[in-house]
């Protein structure tokens, strides 16, 4: 054998031991990088375990994982890092930039120099106030498969992106859209079984409180008689307490028949299921008195000052009375909640003859919200800040207004308080939307 034969083999050999040293470390990325993703059972955690090991791989800057919504309408920035990150929640166009364009087509886009790509849309660096230089963007899928959504990945600190890039991220891409899947189905499975207990609890409910009812009826009848006037120095007082009992029974039995019915219906807000609502002639007013009638005892507790504006000159709207109820239910309760005591809980009502609505306000002293909760209320990314809260009370809320073909919103910072405007049509049945 010739020694230029035994360079060359030993150069062979150096080269395989190269290759088998690159993949034996690739095998271990993917081995910790897989660990990683199906550690955990959160999809937020998920989200961002994917999103950290594909920017620490490739040493990239920063990056984003965009989601698509249910309808495939738009891609959601779920999760973002970086110096200036993308806020979570914003939205983009389905078919919008270099995300749209992978998301259609399937396709990872591998760019060296952004600027060169007509596809880029500078609107989230002009936001966000950064600058991109350099970029992979892929489909987050299965091997095979719909992309549920995008990894975007922006300004490797040394050299450019590229190829070899690409082919870490593919990997992680594919892990982590296999965790996201495997954590929505997880997180289904979990929802099935809140809405079967939610069942059960309704059906018991019903039955317990059933004796309730009953027995508030008996105890009509027995005040009744000790009540029935024969002549006595104490009548007028007496008149004056069968009516206070008549008026507490009253709201016991009213109370009781709508505690069955908020269990129902987180029920079926939680089953993503709505009932056609029953709609007649309402006064926003009357369903306002009802709700603060039922709370009053909890606002006298923490000395809270309640006041009603321009609610009795409003006209009758055509609404579903019980929704009515639930919404102001759940925006009056959680001010009461949040105002701290001695503060201050006002519904205000004024109509708007020019678009045949009616706005009520409910507004409070309270602590307020921080811009990322406000702007992620009425979003499928929505979320309670209290502790054990789910966030389906204004989702509640939400689907009532969307239920009278009507529009909320909101204006509220932290320590400055809160204001919910609810605009509803005068008749939700001519309303075309």
């Amino acid at each position: 054998m010739t020694t230029g034969q035994v360079e060359r083999r030993i150069s062979g050999r150096r080269q395989v031991d190269t290759h088998v040293l690159q993949l034996n470390r690739d095998l271990a990325i993917v081995r910790r990088i897989s660990e990683a993703l199906f550690d955990s059972v959160d999809l937020d955690e998920v989200i961002e375990t994917a999103l950290r090991n594909a920017l620490d791989e490739v040493d990239a800057e920063s990056g984003s994982i965009l989601l698509a919504d249910d309808d495939l309408q738009h891609l959601v920035f779920h999760y973002s890092i970086g110096e200036d990150p993308v806020p979570s929640g914003m939205a983009i166009r389905a078919d919008q930039g270099i995300a749209g364009a992978v998301f259609q087509s399937g396709k990872p886009a591998v760019l060296p120099d952004v600027k060169k790509s007509e596809q880029h849309c500078g609107d989230i660096d002009a936001l966000i106030g950064s600058r991109t230089r350099d970029m992979i963007t892929l489909p987050l899928k299965r091997w095979k498969g719909q992309p549920i959504g995008v990894l975007s990945v922006l300004n490797k600190r040394h050299g450019v992106l590229d190829e070899h890039d690409l082919h870490f991220l593919t990997i992680i891409s594919a892990f982590a859209a296999l965790a996201i899947q495997r954590t929505r189905l997880l997180e289904e499975a979990k929802m099935a079984e809140v809405v079967r207990l939610l069942g059960s609890i309704s059906h018991d409910l019903k039955n317990l409180l059933q004796p309730i009812l009953s027995g508030t009826e008996l105890l009509k009848d027995e005040l009744r008689q000790i009540f029935h006037p024969e002549a006595t120095s104490h009548v007028a007082k007496m008149d004056a307490s069968e009516v206070f009992c008549d008026e507490i029974m009253s709201m016991i039995a009213k109370t009781t028949e709508r505690i069955h019915d908020r269990v129902k219906e987180i029920a079926d807000c939680v089953k993503g299921l709505a009932t056609p609502p029953q709609f007649g002639p309402c006064r926003l007013g009357s369903a306002a008195a009802d709700v603060v009638q039922t709370l009053e005892i909890l606002m006298k507790e923490k000395n809270i000052v309640y006041e009603a504006q321009g609610l009795d000159v409003l006209p009758v709207i055509i609404a579903d009375e019980r929704r009515l109820y639930s919404a102001f239910y759940n925006l009056i309760h959680n001010a009461i909640r949040e105002v701290p005591k001695g503060g201050f809980i006002r519904v205000h009502g004024a109509t708007d003859s020019a678009a045949d609505t009616v706005v009520v306000t409910v507004s409070d002293t309270g602590r307020g919200m921080s811009a990322d909760v406000r702007d992620r209320l009425f979003t499928p990314y929505g979320y309670s800040r209290k502790p054990g809260g789910s966030g389906l009370g204004t989702k509640i809320v939400k689907d009532v207004m969307d239920a009278h073909k009507g529009k909320i919103s909101v204006t509220s910072e932290e320590g400055q308080g809160t204001s919910f405007y609810l605009h509803f049509p005068v008749d939700p049945t001519r309303v075309q939307k």
